[in-house]
């Protein structure tokens, strides 16, 4: 449930971000549907994905060094900061030894790490953080803090709503490592140049937000997925 306006975080008080909340308020049924839904096909997925989820944690321990899990803070709903799950697909400590994003031929990246990006299989872990609410299946994808804090007003009004596993802009810039792989300052680039194109869409989400919506969003992934 959406908390009342004047309770939201300071950053969030402009009329950029009412504009938005006053849309999603029109729609606390949604929400609610949103939420139910996340909490069910969560707990079915960890049920059905359980044995392929161990075989993918087995093949990232064996394979390099390191953690299976990666663990990195993110933002989300009202600007709070939580641990988003992934399986490990790039070397020990590789945020520290370059960008906090990968662009195409990203030598930090494993041979395992590929095959899990490529089908997207790195993010299956983060459906417990959609069980525990921190996520939901579809929404903003969650951005780390260094580049929230970049936002211009507007974009905290995509902090209205939980971050997500996919949402448009996911699909739209699923290339994003090609399109940054021949900047000499990834970092920058993505804040000046990417960054404002993925809100374009994440505003759009929240604009035309809807269950339906949804559903359209988690299938149209799932053929990317597959069959691109």
């Amino acid at each position: 449930m959406l908390l009342p306006f004047d309770e939201l975080p300071e950053e969030f008080h402009n009329d950029a971000v009412k504009k938005y909340y006053d849309i999603l308020i029109t729609k606390k049924r949604s929400i609610i549907v949103k939420r139910i839904f996340d909490i069910a096909v969560s707990v079915l997925f960890i049920i059905i994905l359980l044995i392929p989820i161990i075989i993918l944690a087995l093949a990232v321990k064996l394979t390099s060094k390191g953690p299976v899990l990666y663990k990195q803070v993110r933002v989300t709903t009202y600007n709070r900061e939580f641990k988003i799950l992934k399986f490990r697909t790039m070397v020990e400590n590789a945020d520290k030894i370059g960008a906090l994003v990968t662009s195409e031929g990203d030598s930090r990246i494993t041979k395992v790490g590929h095959f899990l990006r490529k089908y997207r299989l790195d993010e299956l872990p983060q459906v417990f953080n959609v069980l525990k609410g921190d996520m939901s299946f579809v929404g903003t994808r969650p951005e780390v803090p260094k580049y929230v804090k970049r936002y211009t007003p507007v974009m905290y009004a995509t902090l209205l709503m939980p971050a997500g596993i996919t949402s448009l802009a996911s699909i739209k810039f699923k290339n994003e490592d090609k399109m940054l792989g021949a900047s000499t300052n990834i970092d920058d680039d993505y804040i000046n140049i990417i960054l404002p194109k993925k809100m374009h869409y994440n505003i759009l989400y929240i604009k035309s937000f809807g269950f339906k919506n949804d559903l359209y969003l988690m299938g149209k992934t799932f053929k990317e997925v597959l069959f691109h």
